[in-house]
């Protein structure tokens, strides 16, 4: 049974607008998010913890705090919170934490699953936790392809295959079922594999809708990152996310929304699906 559920906030970082909305023309999305004189724009990198009797469940860590300045330059990770500091204000440890759901390994996505002592040394975060992926995505990720290879840093996640802590999930084309009674889709249109998480509680469902939904800024369907590998499937995905959201009310988790965790939608007198409001976590 799940007893709460939390939004994580690990930080924010900037990603170039015109990467994170593709096609669309810069003198519409920058009227959503603003750029910098550079034309990046400011994200968050937000995760969720789920609490039950027997469970602390973390589904994505965000980018961590391993990675070298001159990575960092490319990124400005900024803020004041970071991963821990944010479990640690929830009461939770490092040590409480019992599985670590990645829903992909893109380095902002995963990075925090791994830390590095003072020595160098790459060790889990969470020495307790199961780290759960899927055989296709890691195989994925450990030989990438060309456009997706600076997004998956290997020590962000071969540390925790070396030290037997992966457990791999059966891909399935329907909804799987997992955890606690948390179900997982895979989808295929930002990169090969990644999961998003459909969480019961309080009788609704909440939708971690990782990179298929970024942003309240992406609800319109031609908003699609050039990320994306497949950009025409995440359009499809994205649909029928939506189109579901609208007909069970599903309450949508943005990762990357830069001031809010989450929002229901709704269509207009037009049959578009828009926003309907913003809601906490």
């Amino acid at each position: 049974m799940i007893l709460s559920i939390h939004s994580i906030e690990t930080g924010k970082f900037k990603l170039d607008g015109g990467a994170m909305f593709g096609v669309v023309p810069k003198t519409m999305w920058s009227k959503l998010n603003p750029p910098d004189e550079t034309n990046m724009c400011t994200w968050a990198m937000r995760c969720l913890l789920i609490r039950t009797e027997t469970r602390n469940i973390l589904i994505d860590t965000g980018m961590g705090t391993k990675q070298d300045e001159k990575f960092r330059s490319f990124f400005h990770p900024h803020g004041s919170d970071d991963l821990m500091s944010s479990l640690y204000k929830l009461g939770i440890q490092k040590e409480d934490i019992t599985d670590v759901l990645l829903t992909h390994l893109h380095f902002d996505h995963c990075g925090g699953a791994v830390s590095k002592k003072p020595s160098g040394e790459l060790v889990p975060s969470f020495p307790q936790a199961k780290y759960w992926s899927n055989a296709l995505h890691w195989q994925w990720a450990k030989s990438p392809n060309d456009r997706e290879k600076a997004s998956f840093l290997k020590e962000n996640f071969i540390p925790l295959e070396e030290q037997g802590l992966v457990e791999f999930i059966n891909i399935s084309s329907h909804d799987h079922s997992w955890l606690e009674g948390i179900s997982l889709r895979f989808v295929y249109g930002h990169t090969e594999a990644m999961m998003l998480a459909f969480i019961p509680f309080q009788d609704k469902t909440y939708v971690y809708c990782a990179d298929l939904l970024p942003s309240s800024y992406h609800i319109s369907i031609p908003f699609i990152m050039a990320y994306d590998i497949r950009p025409l499937i995440s359009l499809e995905e994205k649909n029928r996310l939506l189109q579901e959201a609208v007909e069970f009310g599903h309450i949508l988790i943005l990762e990357h929304d830069p001031d809010h965790a989450a929002c229901t939608v709704k269509k207009n007198d037009q049959g578009r699906i828009i926003l309907d409001q913003y809601r906490d976590l």
